[in-house]
């Protein structure tokens, strides 16, 4: 498909650079009637039923943005793919300066070599440690790695702030060098009243990697090129969503990263599988959806591979309806913004 039919007018002040506060005060548009509806996060728990099965990313986002320096040159390297104990593929800038044997020092103690560079900017980094001991010179040196589109003037004034708002409340698996966004939006208060309402929850796990902000920069959909991403989904959740539809229960995706792994998990329409490994699936209309029947989701960017999926599970013109719907309602855009509910679009709620 031609990425155009995935464009639309964005203007800067739609983009949310602080979240809701309560989290699950954050609007949400619920597109899984026959009108829209306005509607904030906290009335989920109305909007589902008894025995569905909500799914989270319990990936934990670490400090992943690094300032360092080659000699006298400032390198700023964001971590995205882990590939061994103490080795990490990186964006670099500026990266055309790296070669092979060069060494980047963050700290006194603690600096890394190129050990290999890739096609489409990659650079794979060895640490000087691994482990535990790697992630914690990524809280001591580290930054968070906020998305391109939200901008501090100041470092401690991130360092403040969005150390805890950009983690959800059920974050657990450190990994991530961006955060699953949708789970943003959840609270302690927002879980109790989904269990009074007789609605479950599990996780799954997917490390989402800086390549989820990178443009699609083809023409056509089928020649865009997925970065992999590693994930990982138990026995005990397999067991519990099957569980959850012989019982008649829809399964909810929180998030386009649940979703992802879900779908990557899944064998035929309604058949899952235990999954533990590497997934660069890439969902666009036409792709014939297996396990998820709801999907909470954030707002995302115009030709963006999250909005392509979103279009693919609820359909192009509704999309486009339901976006264009947001910006005339005021809704707040991407990591820290508002929230839609949308269902499967071959599906009856």
């Amino acid at each position: 498909m031609k990425v155009d039919l995935f464009n639309f007018e964005l203007p800067q002040r739609f983009i949310a650079d602080r979240p809701a506060s309560p989290r699950d005060s954050a609007r949400l548009l619920d597109l899984t009637g026959e009108a829209f509806a306005d509607r904030v996060v906290r009335d989920l728990p109305g909007l589902l039923q008894p025995g569905d099965l909500l799914i989270g990313n319990n990936t934990k986002v670490i400090p992943a943005r690094l300032d360092g320096r080659r000699g006298e040159v400032k390198i700023e390297a964001t971590l995205h793919m882990r590939t061994a104990d103490n080795e990490w593929l990186v964006f670099a800038k500026p990266g055309k300066r790296l070669k092979a044997g060069s060494l980047i020092d963050f700290a006194d103690d603690f600096f890394a070599e190129v050990v290999e560079k890739r096609e489409g900017g990659d650079i794979r980094l060895r640490f000087n440690c691994g482990g535990e001991q790697l992630f914690q010179c990524l809280e001591k040196y580290g930054r968070m790695p906020l998305p391109p589109y939200i901008q501090r003037k100041r470092d401690d004034e991130l360092t403040a702030s969005d150390h805890e708002n950009y983690q959800t409340v059920f974050a657990k698996e450190e990994g991530a060098v961006a955060a699953p966004t949708a789970g943003l939006h959840f609270t302690n208060e927002l879980f109790q009243a989904l269990e009074k309402r007789g609605v479950g929850f599990e996780t799954v796990t997917l490390h989402v990697g800086a390549g989820t902000f990178l443009p699609v920069k083809v023409d056509d959909t089928e020649d865009h090129q997925m970065h992999a991403e590693w994930g990982t989904i138990t026995q005990e959740t397999v067991d519990k969503i099957n569980a959850a539809r012989l019982a008649g229960g829809r399964v909810v995706a929180i998030g386009t990263t649940s979703l992802r792994l879900l779908e990557s998990a899944s064998i035929a329409p309604g058949i899952i599988e235990p999954f533990t490994g590497e997934t660069d699936i890439f969902i666009t209309p036409g792709y014939q959806f297996k396990m998820v029947d709801l999907l909470l989701t954030n707002f995302h960017l115009p030709c963006s591979t999250l909005f392509m999926l979103v279009s693919a599970f609820a359909g192009l013109g509704k999309m486009h309806s339901a976006y264009k719907h947001a910006k005339q309602e005021g809704y707040r855009f991407y990591s820290y913004g508002d929230a839609c509910l949308l269902k499967r679009m071959d599906i009856e709620c």
